[in-house]
């Protein structure tokens, strides 16, 4: 359909979270290279932001820059007993056949963690989606996984990602022992308009497409709707190459977002 017709090899706006397509802004940046360096040290991790505004992809990103030397576990539905989540982060560290009683699962935990330090492997527990985390007890659990450690060194790295209101959460007295813990925090913000536009032609580039498909008034008008979340940002493009594509419009300009602005109140 409209890849053809704009001379694009892929979907350039796809809701999928590909590295490939991160856009470097100076939060996302900012927020990656905080992430890198908490797994670097073993500490315990805090990333929040709107939704749509990139914190699952730069969680990919970070699985991608360090390579080898960490074993990540994504935990994409928190909505989890405490029991249930620590055999969801054993199975993902290597234990095969993880123990129902938690004395024996903890024993199995500290032994794969071990394991892994032997090969010279961080696991990196990221738990994305924490603003849903279901009681005290978990966030409990989720504090005690940074005991397992060394007297010189952790043995473990957890990144907790969640929306705003995760913040809230946590600011509550009954987690402070949890908040101490937590060695980097960041908050990621929408897209400004500048950065709008480098994003839509950075990733139409990444598609195999060329930059300035979308005229300046165009990308202003998709701001406007989007308020700079990238999410967002991509259904509009998405959308609008639809409707060029059906007017065999060679360029996207303002009149063809225009026609987008009652969906756009849905998002």
């Amino acid at each position: 359909m409209y890849r053809e017709f704009y001379g694009l090899k892929e979907k350039p706006f796809s809701k999928t979270p590909d590295p490939r397509y991160l856009f470097l802004s100076r939060g996302h940046r900012e927020a990656l290279a905080r992430l890198q360096y908490a797994v670097e040290e073993r500490e315990l991790a805090l990333l929040t932001g709107d939704i749509g505004c990139g914190k699952t992809t730069i969680s990919r990103a970070l699985m991608d820059a360090m390579g080898e030397e960490c074993r990540f576990c994504f935990i994409v539905n928190p909505r989890l007993t405490p029991l249930e989540f620590l055999r969801a982060v054993a199975r993902s560290i290597g234990v095969e056949s993880p123990a129902v009683a938690k004395d024996e699962l903890l024993k199995q935990l500290g032994e794969a963690v071990l394991v892994l330090r032997a090969e010279g492997r961080c696991p990196v527990i990221v738990i994305d989606e924490a603003q849903l985390i279901p009681d005290r007890e978990l966030f409990d659990e989720i504090r005690l996984l940074t005991n397992f450690q060394l007297d010189d060194q952790n043995l473990m790295s957890v990144v907790l990602m969640g929306q705003p209101e995760l913040r809230q959460i946590l600011a509550d007295p009954v987690h402070e022992p949890l908040r101490q813990r937590i060695a980097m925090h960041y908050h990621l913000q929408p897209l400004t308009l500048e950065e709008t536009l480098e994003y839509i032609d950075f990733r139409l580039e990444v598609a195999g497409g060329v930059p300035g498909l979308f005229s300046p008034d165009a990308v202003r008008r998709i701001y406007d709707l989007s308020g700079g979340v990238p999410r967002k940002i991509n259904i509009l493009a998405t959308n609008a190459l639809l409707v060029g594509f059906g007017r065999d419009a060679s360029w996207i300009d303002a009149s063809l977002v225009e026609e987008l602005r009652e969906e756009a109140s849905l998002y």
